[in-house]
């Protein structure tokens, strides 16, 4: 099928789109849209329809379908549904359903709406939800937010993939009515036996299935091959045991914030990740004016005014209604978005710019071709006049308060962010006046300011966060109570791994290693730290990037080569600021689309937990159903928990590289484990202490792809634990 646009149409005449779903030529979604479509391959800029216009292609397999998600329901608000499609009259049907309770509308044939599609040229069908084809009346009420094209396709049974997992798994996905007898397995030359005990479906993408099989002999180092019918095999090298221990008397406290994303999407998005903090942050909210929710991109988007979305005051409500605490931001320049229409950069007053709002040709980026910038129009074209004593009445009204507040956002590059607002650089005492938190945006700016190194001079050449930390220090002791609760700051990783192939792959999963990976810093030893207070090292790992090579002149920390960046800021707190917390409230994988870039955010959480940081928030909200949500699903998902206690793993082979492994608990008996494999082949672990059970098991990646498996298992004392490659595993004692 090749479907040109669809649109959600307004209430009462069908003329124009309310809401576009599709655009030709848009090579994504709408925004507002997910797409949750299930055993289907998309294009969505695909060229192969008629006229060769970019349009979304859709293949299905075994029941699959096109599903669009509405991040806001779009319940009975609209007249109909109207969308392009092309194909050989396909054996489609289209029906609305809700993710809130599962309730789903008729199912609506194409062959009642429309018998002339063909492959030629696209055919407009329109739904009119007043009056449904097939005399089926009319759409309910309901709080409808999907959209789902599903094509009736018998497909040919086949088995997909079958792993190893655990001591004695095999995983095994299939499509179809496929014949599970025929499963067989050889382990070293010697046939085992198998017994199947779980076919499983997830909930959110019911047409994907995993079945678990059950060997009477325990997986072992040597060879592995598993039969699937006559002309399928899957054929594994499983290597020899790595050894480690966990010691569940040694434990330390797990900060429950640190599973936090940015602007979750609803309070079911909360409760089904299990997200437990929720950051209402970024660069637009500099701007943000509660006076009617208006806000201004800055220079992530052409300067221009709008309405948030969401608003503050419905995003404190669901994420309270959910359970979950708030990490909101207030303004701190002297200016906030007065319209939702306004712009700073006009082409009728600045013709000549680098670029314009491809959607506003009238408003430019605000650059000069030679890249300058031009001088900015009176900030009162665009903005409207903010201050300290409207940011407490701001707060002062909102029915529902922020858990945790953060004084403006990365406000140390508002000379470029927001350069309408403020042009000129901003230096340390500046930014100490107008915050009492920075969210530092970057490792360049945590040790100099936009200024330069003449700012580093003129206080004592000082690095920035030290310096900051002492003056917070010393203003909260003149004023007899803390000033500052939480350190905050944004880190994301710099290696290159744009090339995403498989040199970037393998980067991109080892740069974990810069969340607490350092050279021993013996000259902190001489700046009085105590060594008592020093975290665990590891003496070997530069950063693979221009932080590992270069070493700016004007910065004075330790080592500076080693970013080493939660016991760092540790390390700068206790000597600066003793009692001060950490957050760090922008960070990503670099990739949340590649199952490594869920592999990245599994190892990085399990690391947050181990080195004891504060309160942690993703950037941004993660795609629940991508590699990165189901990351977060592993840990807290449908409200089972990882451990409140950090247990202490040891493990003999150095290959923090390439394998997490994380043990926690919560009553101090009962054990739940991560284990990441982030290697090309799979690792084979034999873990002492591991107390015999039944342990309920989530795993998602390698051949199984990226899905929410899951099923429970049976654990001897001691076991020995296959993973796949490029897996991650959740083990939790029943």
């Amino acid at each position: 099928m090749i479907f040109r646009a669809f649109v959600l149409l307004s209430v009462g005449v069908f003329v124009a789109a309310d809401v576009t779903v599709y655009a030709p030529g848009s090579g994504s979604l709408a925004s507002g849209w997910e797409n949750w479509s299930w055993s289907s391959t998309l294009d969505f800029a695909s060229t192969a329809g008629p006229g060769a216009v970019e349009a979304i292609s859709v293949n299905t397999t075994a029941w699959g379908a096109l599903s669009t998600f509405a991040e806001t329901a779009f319940n009975n608000n609209y007249a109909g549904l109207r969308f392009d499609i092309s194909g050989a009259q396909p054996d489609v049907s289209v029906y609305f359903s809700s993710s809130t309770d599962s309730d789903a509308s008729t199912s609506l044939p194409l062959a009642s709406m429309s018998t002339v599609v063909n492959t030629t040229a696209f055919t407009t069908v329109t739904i009119d939800f007043s009056n449904l084809p097939g005399n089926e009346g009319v759409l309910a009420t309901d709080s409808w937010n999907l959209i789902n094209f599903q094509g009736e396709i018998v497909v040919e049974p086949l088995f997909l993939s079958a792993e190893p997992l655990a001591g004695n798994l095999l995983a095994v996905t299939s499509q179809g009515d496929v014949d599970f007898s025929q499963v067989s397995a050889t382990l070293n030359g010697a046939k085992v036996t198998l017994s199947l005990s779980e076919t499983y479906s997830p909930w959110d993408t019911p047409a994907q299935t995993i079945t678990y099989f059950t060997l009477n002999t325990p997986l072992s180092a040597g060879s592995l091959v598993i039969a699937a019918g006559a002309n399928t095999t899957f054929s594994y090298t499983i290597p020899a045991l790595q050894y480690g221990t966990i010691n569940i008397a040694n434990t330390k406290n797990i900060s429950p914030t640190i599973y936090g994303v940015n602007f979750p999407t609803d309070a079911d998005y909360i409760k089904l990740l299990g997200v437990t903090l929720n950051r209402w942050g970024g660069n637009a909210v500099t701007a943000y004016n509660p006076d009617g929710a208006f806000t201004n991109a800055g220079n992530d988007w052409f300067f221009e005014n709008r309405v948030s979305s969401p608003e503050a005051n419905p995003f404190l409500q669901f994420v309270s209604d959910a359970g979950s605490k708030s990490l909101f931001t207030v303004p701190a320049l002297d200016w906030v978005s007065k319209d939702s229409t306004s712009y700073s950069y006009p082409r009728t007053v600045y013709p000549d710019q680098q670029s314009y709002d491809p959607f506003n040709s009238d408003a430019g980026d605000g650059l000069l071709p030679n890249g300058s910038w031009v001088t900015p129009s009176p900030q009162a074209n665009v903005y409207t006049p903010w201050n300290i004593s409207l940011a407490a009445a701001m707060l002062e009204a909102m029915p529902v308060k922020p858990d945790i507040i953060t004084v403006d956002n990365e406000i140390e590059i508002a000379s470029s962010t927001h350069q309408d607002m403020h042009p000129d650089p901003m230096g340390y005492d500046e930014e100490l006046a107008r915050v009492a938190a920075p969210s530092t945006c970057a490792w360049w700016f945590y040790w100099t300011s936009e200024i330069g190194y003449t700012d580093n001079a003129a206080h004592n050449n000082q690095d920035f966060l030290p310096w900051f930390l002492a003056q917070m220090n010393k203003a909260s002791a003149q004023a007899g109570k803390r000033l500052l609760d939480y350190l905050d700051i944004h880190y994301y990783f710099a290696p290159d791994t744009s090339a995403n192939d498989a040199a970037a792959k393998a980067l991109r999963l080892r740069m974990t290693r810069s969340w607490w990976g350092m050279i021993l810093l013996s000259s902190y030893t001489s700046r009085s730290c105590k060594a008592n207070v020093m975290p665990p090292t590891d003496p070997d790992y530069l950063d693979e990037s221009w932080i590992g090579t270069s070493i700016p002149p004007q910065w004075t920390e330790p080592n500076p080569n080693a970013i080493w960046l939660i016991p760092r800021m540790q390390q700068l707190i206790q000597q600066f600021y003793p009692g001060t917390k950490l957050s760090i409230s922008e960070w990503d994988s670099t990739d949340d689309t590649d199952i490594t870039g869920g592999l990245v955010t599994v190892d990085s959480l399990g690391i947050f937990g181990v080195n004891g940081l504060d309160q942690a928030t993703y950037w941004s909200q993660p795609d629940q159903l991508g590699p990165v949500g189901l990351a977060y699903w592993l840990y807290r998902g449908n409200g089972t928990y990882f451990g409140d206690k950090s247990v202490q793993v040891n493990l003999a082979d150095n290959s923090q590289d390439v394998l997490g492994v994380y043990a926690s608990t919560s009553d101090g008996v009962k054990v739940t484990m991560v284990i990441v494999n982030k290697d090309v082949v799979p690792v084979n672990l034999a873990i002492s202490n591991i107390p015999a059970g039944k342990y309920f098991l989530r795993h998602f990646g390698g051949d199984a792809g990226v899905a929410k498996w899951q099923t429970t298992i049976d654990i001897a004392a001691n076991s020995n634990f296959v993973i796949p490659s490029y897996t991650a595993v959740f083990f939790q004692q029943q």
